[in-house]
């Protein structure tokens, strides 16, 4: 199967295919849409079990990083990019040295940034051969913080349409992954009154949880039955899935992962349920106002206002889904490439 009968290529401006005989590197760039500026997205490390999972993944997380920063409205297109191996075992500066290159030579349409298994120390070695990169410590820094920000500011919006209250004040919360930015973002929950039940393949990220946050620890596969209010996926994507789905009790699905559904129709599926979900993009775009506030010269005080922002969007992608009665993951895409549509427009005027 070529590249352009892919079933996640989406239009996809460029795709480019990076490989570095002395460092070993294999890393997939995709740039999928430029209308509204450069496209930025973090750069994911991933042991993937072979090259065409690799590549279905940034198909799908590039587009998704273009919706994300249309509906946060950032001058910023969408791109990502894969680096396929072992987080433990590959990275070495002559790695990231070589990566950097490859970025370089697409002349600023591509700017990275940290994402899953990267992090500032290797952003900075990246930096080393190329500008275009965002989040380095000595400037914008480490994102998770506005991620896990956004997501819960997106929760409360969640909460509010589907139990009518201002605060999670008594409600239920499985929270799968405990990453930099779920940790924050279950913290942020406990300090709202929400009771914690939390899963992670690090356990000592799990006792940190049960200690700091008084959570329940469970599980990796115990996390999607329980008897909960709300399920936060915070960890990698795909766990709205055939399998997962029946499992249920939550009566929404919101948090932090890209991809959260396993394929698009697990939206229409989720709200034939009963269950209200936050599409993926927009309430975790809390990483991209940030990174963005580099690449834009933004102030704290409109990053902040930027972040905030998401639980407006997400009131008004719930509301007009009700109103509707259509799927909210569909009712985002809309709202997103109406705002594509405009910019291309007024381009050609």
């Amino acid at each position: 199967m070529s590249l352009f009968e892919h079933n996640e290529f989406d239009q996809h401006e460029q795709v480019v295919f990076c490989h570095d005989k002395e460092t070993g590197l294999k890393a997939i760039i995709a740039i999928h849409d430029t209308t509204l500026g450069p496209s930025l997205g973090g750069t994911r490390l991933w042991n993937y079990s072979s090259s065409a999972e690799a590549l279905t993944d940034v198909l799908r997380l590039s587009k998704g990083m273009t919706y994300k920063s249309a509906l946060a409205g950032l001058p910023l297109g969408g791109g990502k990019a894969v680096i396929i191996g072992d987080a433990k075992t590959i990275k070495t500066p002559a790695l990231f040295r070589a990566y950097g290159r490859f970025i370089n030579s697409l002349s600023g349409r591509y700017i990275t940034a940290e994402d899953v298994n990267i992090r500032t120390s290797d952003i900075a070695i990246v930096a080393e051969e190329t500008s275009f990169v965002a989040g380095t410590a000595e400037k914008a820094g480490d994102p998770s913080p506005h991620t896990a920000l956004g997501t819960y500011l997106g929760l409360k919006a969640a909460v509010k349409h589907k139990f009518g209250q201002e605060n999670l004040v008594g409600l239920k919360i499985a929270v799968q992954g405990l990453g930099a930015v779920g940790y924050d973002f279950a913290a942020y929950c406990a300090k709202d009154g929400a009771q914690l039940f939390v899963t992670d393949i690090n356990e000592e990220a799990c006792q940190r949880a049960a200690t700091e946050l008084n959570a329940t620890v469970v599980g990796l596969d115990e996390i999607y039955g329980l008897d909960v209010d709300i399920y936060a996926p915070c960890a990698l994507g795909a766990t709205i899935n055939d399998d997962t789905l029946p499992q249920l009790k939550a009566k929404i699905v919101a948090g932090s992962a890209n991809n959260q559904l396993a394929t698009p129709a697990h939206d229409q599926k989720l709200m034939d349920m009963g269950i209200l979900y936050a599409p993926d993009y927009v309430i975790n775009a809390g990483g991209v106002i940030h990174v963005c506030s580099e690449a834009a010269h933004m102030s704290l005080q409109e990053t902040e206002e930027r972040v905030r922002n998401i639980y407006n969007t997400l009131d008004t992608i719930f509301t007009r889904s009700a109103a509707e009665q259509r799927p909210t993951g569909i009712i985002a895409d809309e709202l997103a490439r109406e705002v594509i549509a405009k910019a291309k427009a007024a381009k050609q005027a």
